[in-house]
């Protein structure tokens, strides 16, 4: 048999540490947010159409320069030494063999360097995008985009959803404040106002405003993808401030517990970006059909966190292989059955509320009309 997402989830719940696997498990709060990222692609189904004649299916896609082989890259997680010794060396190989994007996180417990080098020693051209939280410090969130580009990352992801730390109950319970001994977030040492070679702590800062964007895009020569966004007058401030694309993310539900899932803010975002920059969206995706929803409703692609790190706990690079070249084999599979050749052909019409075959879904109704 073939090990789904949910045998590797459970596998990875036997192996790890009881608190370490909470940590990549658990939301924020009740953790409803987290649990209706998935509900939600739950409550649509997709309306396949028929004798479309594709017998050839490209999956393949260009995003801000970079070339995928399928519309599903690994979006940013924490801390993958918890999960296996080779931590996110292991995440950069397997994601590179799949030909996608990785995004390394900027709480990475292998240096960004580490990360790129070990992409790039599997395919020359592997894509790796850094995740970066913007620092209250100017200095510091300048150092890290520089670290990023002299790595050779091509993308910055600015995460944008975390004013605040979320407030995340089974931490609090397990009394998991900090890494065990022997690992840390690499990329936080030697950095301006650094003690010595202890990294420093990643803050957190509500004051943080367009302007900041303004001053680290007017910094960098990487593109900017902006992660978090969830209101669709926020989407449109972005593409008027320049952003190159838009993450459509709930942070995987970690944060603001009474947020609704990302997919169900996606036809929104899609509708007031209307084209102009790619959307991306991650939370809940745990199929390839749930990929194809997804683009159905206006993403451009769609990221994956939790399920690389069950497979990284359950099989380290080979389990993140597994994981990604499973979502592949069932997005090409769902692409064919709705009678699509590439993914543009998965459009609006094709999605449908569960139970209401009479009735167009309402999301899907919403990315032809602006909000």
């Amino acid at each position: 048999m073939i090990p789904t997402l949910s045998d590797l989830r459970e596998q990875a719940r036997k192996r790890l540490a009881p608190a370490h696997y909470d940590f990549f498990a658990g939301g924020a709060a009740d953790e409803r947010a987290a649990r209706e990222n998935e509900r939600a692609f739950h409550r649509l189904a997709l309306l396949p159409r028929v004798l479309r004649g594709a017998a050839h299916r490209d999956l393949g896609l260009t995003l801000l320069g970079d070339r995928l082989t399928m519309p599903v890259l690994v979006s940013p997680t924490a801390f993958h030494r918890l999960a296996h010794p080779d931590g996110e060396r292991a995440t950069a190989r397997a994601t590179a063999a799949a030909g996608t994007v990785l995004i390394a996180s900027m709480a990475s417990t292998v240096p960004v360097a580490e990360v790129t080098a070990a992409a790039r020693a599997v395919r020359a051209d592997a894509p790796v995008w850094f995740q970066l939280y913007m620092q209250p410090e100017p200095d510091i969130t300048r150092a890290l985009a520089d670290r990023a580009a002299q790595a050779g990352c091509t993308a910055l992801v600015v995460t944008a959803d975390s004013p605040v730390f979320g407030r995340r109950e089974r931490d609090a319970r397990n009394a998991f404040h900090d890494l065990p001994p022997g690992l840390a977030t690499e990329n936080m040492r030697h950095l301006p106002g650094a003690d010595g070679d202890r990294p420093r702590d990643i803050a957190m800062s509500a004051a943080l405003s367009w302007d900041d964007l303004r001053r680290l895009r007017a910094h960098t020569p990487l593109p900017i993808v902006l992660k978090g966004v969830l209101h669709p007058e926020d989407a449109r401030i972005a593409v008027a401030e320049g952003v190159d694309a838009l993450l459509v993310s709930n942070h995987g539900g970690r944060q603001l517990d009474a947020a609704p899932a990302a997919l169900e803010a996606l036809p929104r975002i899609a509708a007031a970006v209307a084209g102009r920059v790619p959307v991306l969206l991650d939370g809940g995706v745990r199929r390839g059909s749930d990929a194809a929803i997804a683009l159905a409703l206006g993403a451009t692609a769609v990221g994956v966190g939790r399920p690389v790190l069950w497979g990284l706990a359950a099989d380290g690079e080979r389990g993140v292989t597994h994981v990604l070249e499973l979502l592949r084999a069932e997005f090409d599979h769902v692409l064919a059955l709705c009678g699509g050749g590439r993914a543009a052909d998965l459009t609006p019409d094709l999605v449908v509320a569960r139970g209401r075959f009479d009735d167009p879904s309402p999301r899907a109704a919403e990315t032809g009309a602006t909000p």
